[in-house]
């Protein structure tokens, strides 16, 4: 299992007590994803980012759509 998280480059400079939100899924639960496929596009501190996937797999969502999610917090999980 591979667990999918917000790159901690993204968090430089950024208060720990800040959290990211999830804008939306690019794709479903239990869907196949290959590595590198953009998987969620996500705001942090006014900015738009896209989190990719780190492997293959079928993916669980964790964090749903306008759900917010902490540094280090996984928002998905590959199977």
């Amino acid at each position: 299992m591979t667990t999918v998280t917000l790159k901690a480059e993204a968090w430089e400079g950024v208060d720990t007590a800040v959290e990211a939100l999830v804008d939306k899924w690019l794709v479903r639960e239990g869907e196949a994803v290959q590595a590198g496929q953009p998987l969620a596009n996500v705001v942090l501190v006014k900015s738009s980012l896209d989190i990719t996937a780190p492997a293959g797999g079928r993916i669980q969502i964790l964090v749903p759509a306008g759900g917010t999610f902490a540094r280090g917090q996984p928002i998905a999980t590959l199977t």
